[in-house]
């Protein structure tokens, strides 16, 4: 080698050297954030929101402008009767939105919800009713029937390459149809009012007319939170990636602490802590973390987001949409056995009328896409309360039915637009 060549590696060599160690250290933005303390976290929630990352602030500042009109038009709206029979009413409704969520997560729809919720009813019903079998056997039988017929329908999608919508209209029908011949020309029947059916319509949680049941639930809901945040503190410091400060913590404990025992507080002023709001809650606790903590979740993430790019990551898309239309299956007749416990009578009307609307209405209101890829389980709660809230104020002010549906109708609207709107920002500001 000549001299002449030496020369050039050695300078070559010694311009790398100096780069490396001039070079400033990547920081995670992260990390910036939680070190300027509220400041920080101010400025990246402004920054969220000129990118169009409103996540679930529009329904908040909604939800709190429509219990501010009805309670100025009715002083019995916020009362503690009032909110018990929201949190009531809400979960059966808001059952098919957890399960519609997974699929709308997927940028496709279901709408077999309602009528796979009227037949797990109907089905539960002559399991126990006609034939005496035991209740919890035929609840589980019932949720089963939800979750093959779901998957019936996924396989349909995946496999056969048959358009969700067009799939799931047929089982709208054909699933309505089998409910009405096996409810016969009655078109009801009635369920004993014992056994898991009775667990769901209590109004009271843990002990009828016990207050302590709000309060443990309250108190466990604050200690878990607690003790998973420590225990992801630990173990992202382990890693050495970011995580949240000790202080942070105890300021998200300390403020969910509040707001379960508020909570508690006001719900034992009527009867306590509906049983069919636990469940519901302890659902979205259960599918929250399967979205967010596993690589199922990971993956229905990654399908909704872009198919062929799933498909390069080696993720069996098929399977995640086959499982995804099992999962709305089953909490659609889930669903039907809370709308069961709220007459103990299983009929022609149970998951009918608007009940698949406002099912689609209370995921997509409460922040989750119609366009795939985004949007949470919390929001089947969230879009519940906006329109259970609808429902209730109006019923106090004597409002038709009439009026119920053009209000929901231009909520529904109102969240689809702002949606649409945030995807656009988002791509403007290069992150869409």
């Amino acid at each position: 080698m000549s001299d002449t060549s030496k020369t050039v590696k050695k300078d070559a060599v010694a311009a790398v050297e100096d780069a490396s160690s001039a070079a400033v250290p990547v920081v995670d933005p992260r990390l910036l954030v939680r070190e300027e303390g509220f400041k920080g976290y101010l400025t990246e929630f402004k920054r969220k929101v000129r990118g169009g990352e409103l996540g679930s602030l529009p329904v908040i500042i909604g939800l709190i402008i429509i219990w501010t009109i009805f309670q100025t038009q009715s002083s019995n709206f916020l009362t503690a009767g009032n909110l018990a029979n929201i949190g009531f009413f809400l979960s059966a409704t808001g059952m098919l939105a957890i399960g519609l969520v997974f699929v709308l997560l997927l940028g496709e729809i279901d709408l077999s919800v309602g009528s796979v919720s009227g037949l797990a009813s109907a089905v539960f019903a002559i399991f126990v009713t006609n034939h005496g079998m035991n209740p919890w056997l035929a609840v589980i039988l019932s949720i089963l029937t939800g979750i093959v017929i779901g998957a019936l329908h996924g396989w349909f999608f995946a496999k056969i390459g048959v358009p969700a919508f067009v799939v799931t209209l047929a089982g709208f029908l054909g699933w309505n149809g089998l409910m009405l011949q096996l409810l016969g020309d009655s078109g009801s029947l009635s369920i004993p009012d014992d056994g898991p059916l009775h667990v769901l319509g209590q109004r009271s949680f843990f002990l009828d007319q016990d207050i302590s049941g709000a309060y443990l639930l309250a108190g466990l809901g604050t200690v878990a939170m607690l003790a998973g945040s420590l225990i992801d503190q630990r173990r992202r410091r382990a890693a050495a990636v970011p995580f949240r400060p000790t202080s942070e913590i105890a300021f998200r404990v300390g403020a969910l602490a509040i707001v379960s025992f508020v909570a508690a507080y006001v719900l034992n002023q009527a009867s306590g802590v509906p049983n069919a709001l636990v469940i519901f809650l302890a659902a979205l606790v259960i599918t929250d973390f399967v979205l967010r903590r596993t690589s199922y979740g990971r993956k229905v993430f990654a399908v909704g987001g872009g198919i062929e790019a799933a498909r390069r990551a080696g993720i069996n898309v098929a399977f995640v949409r086959i499982s995804v239309f099992a999962i709305s299956g089953g909490f659609a007749a889930l669903g039907g056995l809370f709308f069961a416990a709220q007459t103990y009578t299983a009929t022609l009307g149970a998951g009918g009328g608007n009940t698949l609307m406002l099912a689609i209405a209370a995921a997509v209101i409460g922040g989750t896409s119609l366009f795939g890829g985004r949007g949470n389980v919390w929001s089947a709660l969230l879009g519940m309360l906006v329109i259970q809230s609808i429902q209730t104020g109006l019923d106090l002010l004597n409002m038709n039915t009439a009026l119920q549906y053009m209000i929901t109708a231009a909520v529904l609207l109102a969240a689809v637009v702002i949606d649409s709107v945030s995807r656009k920002s988002q791509k403007a500001a290069g992150r869409g």
